[in-house]
Order: C-alpha cells, then structure tokens, then sequence
C-alpha cells in the first residue's frame, strides 16, 4: 500500500464548515486503511492501494456526497510531500514573515502563480512540479498577491495553500505511516516457523 496525505481546498473558511471526526468517517470507508486527520483547516493522512488519482477521485466523489459541497482535493505521496518540505528554504515562521506552501494538481496554473509572484516582488521559491513555497508579511497574508491569486475561482479546483507549519506536521505523520507500512511489508515476508519448518522438510 501507498501512504498519500490528503489535502482538503477551502475547508472551514468560506462558510464551508466540516468536522474532521466526519471527514475522517466519510475516507474510512474509502478502500483506505490508517486514516488519521490533522488540523481543522482539511488534511488526512491514509494509505491505500489505489493510484494518486483514483484516490482523488474517490475522495472527492465521497466528500460531495456527504456533505453536499463541491469538493476539491489534491494528493500526494509520502515520498513526495517530505521532498516538497525538505526542500523549502524558508523557516516555518519568523518575526514577521509567514511561509505558505501552495500545492497544485496543474503544474500550469504553479507557472500562472510564479509570474504572478515575480511581478509582485513576492519571495518565492519552487519545491516541485506541485509545489510552490512563498513568503508573507505578519498581518498581511490576506493582501498578500499570492493569496488573493489563489482565492480566484479559475484556481478553485487545482490549489490549495497551508502555511509551513501545517506542512511539517502533515510531513512527519505520513512519514510514520509509510514507515509502519514498510515494517509490516517486512513482518509479512519473515518466514515463520511453519515456513522455516516446510523449507527445511
């Protein structure tokens, strides 16, 4: 199995108000196992057998039928989401300035977004072809030209943003479910004694 991390757009804000013990409820019974929810602003961890985009899929599909919304999510494999945060240059928060991470489904819209930045003058650096990382004053993130580019509803179903904080978090709890499922590979392969025993017969 692949452990992915969940990233739900636009959840508790915009009067879209969902609880995580539902959410986590409602992907349960996806076929995904080890799912665990991090944060009221929409992220999952999970693991499952199905590709990045049949889970996208599935969860998006699962999430409108519970809850009634047009959902929109993006997916992304443990070994990918610890790339995109190892490589970011930025501290998660200093004195005055906040780090936000901007994932995409469209690494056409992330080029759309850097144009945008580079006009703007905003710090920006690019983690991945689905990851972008940019810099925020204290207070001003709602002004900022990155967030306001990403509020637009042409970016509504291919971004979403988490402050880095947030992305460290999901970082090390999809990195522990990839690692539990690679021991329990291990377990699964060990010969037992009945193995050992025929083997030797």
């Amino acid at each position: 199995m692949t452990a992915y991390a969940v990233f739900l757009r636009g959840v508790n804000v915009g009067g879209i108000n969902l609880k995580m013990a539902d959410v986590k409820e409602t992907l349960a019974a996806l076929p995904v196992t080890d799912v665990s929810t991090l944060l009221a602003s929409g992220n999952a961890v999970l693991r499952s057998d199905l590709s990045a985009e049949a889970l996208k899929r599935a969860v998006q599909d699962a999430l409108r039928a519970r809850f009634g919304y047009d959902a929109w999510v993006i997916v992304i494999t443990a070994d990918d989401v610890d790339a995109m945060v190892s490589a970011c240059p930025y501290p998660p928060d200093d004195a005055s300035t906040h780090t936000y991470v901007t994932l995409s489904t469209d690494s056409a819209v992330l080029e759309e977004l850097w144009v945008l930045a580079e006009g703007a003058g905003t710090e920006h650096a690019r983690l991945s072809p689905t990851a972008t990382a940019w810099l925020a004053p204290v207070g001003g993130t709602l002004d900022s030209t990155m967030s306001k580019a990403t509020a637009k509803a042409k970016f509504k179903a291919t971004t979403t943003t988490r402050n880095l904080r947030t992305m460290l978090k999901v970082q090390a709890a999809v990195q522990k479910l990839a690692e539990q499922g690679q021991h329990g590979a291990g377990k699964q392969n060990a010969p037992g004694l009945s193995d050992r025993g025929r083997s030797s017969q």
